[in-house]
């Protein structure tokens, strides 16, 4: 007697828990197609990538700011000390001027005083009066231009007349009338003096 076993289902009738493994099966299959490829987005920049690359930008700029104001601060200090210095070099140039004028009438004095006995004691008090103003005005930065017998400078010195002069070379000074000063390399007087000419032709 054969035994009779109940029909198996097969592949084709469908196992209802197979199936249902297949249909599982092709769901995590089309799941897979739907899937975000994270590799391919790590590639594209975020808000936050973008955020750090503009901060980078502006730190950039405001570090470049920073070293162009030290520049200008750096130039505008040195400016000033410049003009601090030129104050301080010329600030006295008033002063020094107004002592010129004493200096030219004790120059007078001695001219005038001649060769008299009388006149030894004055002429020595007044010589050492005039070397104690020169002293003072050189500690000034103060300097005597007397251009005699040098060619005619017009930056440091004032023709007051042209001579004929025939053993001196045209265009030279051959009489300083008033003598000029300097401070400090600048001309704070010219000389007045006579400057000598070509022979006129006959």
């Amino acid at each position: 007697m054969v035994d009779e076993r109940p029909d198996e289902p097969t592949e084709e009738e469908g196992d209802p828990h197979h199936a249902e493994a297949a249909d599982s099966a092709q769901i995590v299959e089309g799941d897979d197609e739907g899937l975000v490829d994270t590799e391919g987005d790590a590639a594209v920049p975020s808000e936050e990538d973008a955020g750090v690359a503009e901060l980078a930008a502006e730190l950039e700029a405001a570090k470049d700011a920073a070293l162009r104001a030290q520049a200008d601060a750096m130039n505008a200090q040195r400016r000033a000390e410049q003009e601090i210095e030129k104050a301080r070099k010329f600030a006295l140039e008033r002063f020094c001027g107004d002592l010129l004028s004493v200096v030219d009438n004790l120059e007078r004095a001695l001219e005038s005083s001649g060769d008299e006995q009388g006149s030894a004691a004055l002429a020595e008090g007044v010589e050492l009066t005039r070397k104690g103003f020169m002293d003072v005005l050189a500690k000034y930065g103060v300097e005597a231009v007397d251009p005699t017998g040098e060619p005619f400078d017009p930056e440091t010195a004032q023709a007051m007349s042209m001579v004929e002069q025939p053993d001196a070379e045209p265009n030279s000074v051959v009489a300083v009338m008033q003598k000029g000063y300097l401070l400090n390399g600048r001309l704070l007087r010219p000389a007045m003096v006579m400057v000598a000419k070509a022979p006129s032709a006959e």
